[in-house]
């Protein structure tokens, strides 16, 4: 095997541990994971090392290029039928899962709403409920049971507004395995096979794969 030496050039893309260029290539991966949602989390990963970047970050979006080149045809094919999926970082650091995951619903809720409202204004009336999907029990028995305790102080402000939503019949929260959550691709490292049972299910398709 022969050395050829530093890594120059990949996809066309100049590869540097320069931060200039470091900045360009993330820059490019976070608008290209717009619609490939299965680099979406290790590119969040990388971007928050823009000010930085060491060779093992630059390494990782090697791997990242890599991995692209490998179905550099796959996408979201996007449709009437697809699934909303949003990754936002907290503002503030919770005391526990439960309380991360209620304020992630009270957000997802606050968005649910702004959809309705765009469609309200489009003359689509909605036929039932909103449903924002929840692995985390215990987050949605802090939704449904009206009673203060010490791991709902801290979210007093959004456990009244989802409450009231739930009330009104707006919007509702089915339990879904934590196996079965496709949002988990974009928050955390996973599986090999919980990666590839996302993606089947996020309509990803491959416009060069063979029919």
């Amino acid at each position: 095997m022969k050395d050829l030496g530093t890594l120059k050039y990949f996809l066309g893309i100049e590869v540097s541990t320069d931060k200039p260029r470091y900045q360009r290539l993330v820059g490019r991966l976070i608008y290209l994971a717009n619609t490939r949602p299965d680099v979406a989390y290790t590119v969040s990963v990388v971007s928050q090392f823009m000010h930085n970047p060491s060779v093992d970050h630059m390494d990782a979006v090697v791997r990242i290029l890599r991995y692209l080149k490998s179905a550099p045809g796959r996408g979201v094919m996007f449709s009437r039928h697809n699934n909303i999926l949003e990754s936002k970082k907290q503002k503030v650091v919770a005391r526990s899962s439960a309380e991360a995951e209620y304020r992630g619903m009270a957000h997802g809720v606050c968005e649910l709403l702004w959809l309705r409202n765009v469609l309200r204004d489009l003359g689509v009336k909605p036929k039932c409920a909103m449903q924002l999907y929840c692995d985390n029990k215990a987050a949605i028995d802090i939704s449904q049971i009206p009673v203060q305790h010490d791991r709902t102080k801290h979210v007093e402000v959004d456990r009244h507004f989802i409450k009231e939503k739930l009330d009104a019949t707006i919007i509702s929260f089915p339990f879904v395995p934590t196996e079965e959550q496709l949002a988990d691709i974009l928050t955390k490292g996973v599986s090999k096979k919980a990666f590839y049972h996302s993606l089947s299910k996020l309509d990803m398709v491959d416009v060069y794969a063979p029919t």
